[in-house]
């Protein structure tokens, strides 16, 4: 039976479908929810196997990126969303939805002070990066798995944290921007390009069951999706971190 997958829905958010497709592939049973239908109890959380807070400018960025829809988790659902998590259910995060889970609290989580805010060069960025799978725990990713190539869109994604050589030990840096060759980038722009600390680009709880990332791996899960597809540098496919989310879906 293939997991059903809640990807949440508010207005703003733009990469839904893209998600779902990415899910479909990768063998889960994807639905779109509006959150007021979650409001009116028209869905229940507590039946779906997988969360995914997509991509998108959920409520224009009003207040700043993801604010307002951190809030409403934080008003209307913390304890179902807690009881969500602390199940070990898979929750995925993506650019907009990694914003709404640092700002609600829920990654990284335990100590740990961080936000994500504007790009270090202070512009938009919207271009493809390599991605370096990095945590030996996070249920998303698998160390051996090879580098990723996604594109990056957003204004605020550059990560900050007050103790991020912690996170590394702790294994809950998940992936870092790389660059083509494969090794770190060191902070070298564009192949980091927000200027995130330790090249951050995603980071897991404790657990290891909730992933949030900046990156679109939802919009490269076809070859032809790459800019090079049609050349040798075309690689990095990024759909198996969603059958990895997938798999690990089945064993809960």
């Amino acid at each position: 039976m293939n997991p059903k997958a809640l990807i949440l829905h508010a207005n703003g958010t733009n990469r839904d479908r893209d998600v779902a497709h990415a899910l479909q592939l990768a063998g889960a049973n994807p639905e779109i929810v509006h959150i007021n239908q979650l409001r009116r109890a028209e869905r229940q959380l507590a039946d779906y196997h997988m969360l995914i807070a997509p991509g998108g400018f959920s409520y224009g960025d009003a207040l700043g990126a993801g604010r307002l829809f951190a809030l409403d988790l934080q008003t209307f659902f913390a304890e179902q969303v807690t009881a969500f998590v602390a199940s070990g259910k898979p929750v995925l995060g993506i650019c907009n939805g990694f914003q709404v889970l640092v700002k609600a609290g829920i990654l990284p989580a335990g100590n740990f002070s961080a936000t994500l805010t504007h790009n270090q060069r202070g512009h938009f960025e919207c271009r493809w990066v390599h991605l370096l799978p990095q945590s030996s725990q996070c249920v998303w990713i698998r160390t051996g798995d090879a580098p990723l190539q996604c594109p990056v869109a957003h204004g605020e994604g550059r990560f900050v944290c007050e103790d991020a050589p912690a996170l590394a030990s702790q294994q809950q840096i998940a992936l870092r921007y790389a660059l083509p060759d494969g090794t770190p980038a060191n902070g070298q722009y564009p192949a980091n390009p927000n200027g995130s600390v330790l090249d951050i680009a995603g980071v897991c709880n404790p657990s290891g069951n909730v992933l949030g990332l900046m990156p679109h791996p939802e919009n490269h899960i076809w070859l032809h999706q790459h800019p090079n597809w049609t050349r040798a540098s075309a690689n990095g496919l990024a759909l198996s971190l969603f059958q990895n989310g997938v798999r690990y879906a089945n064993q809960c």
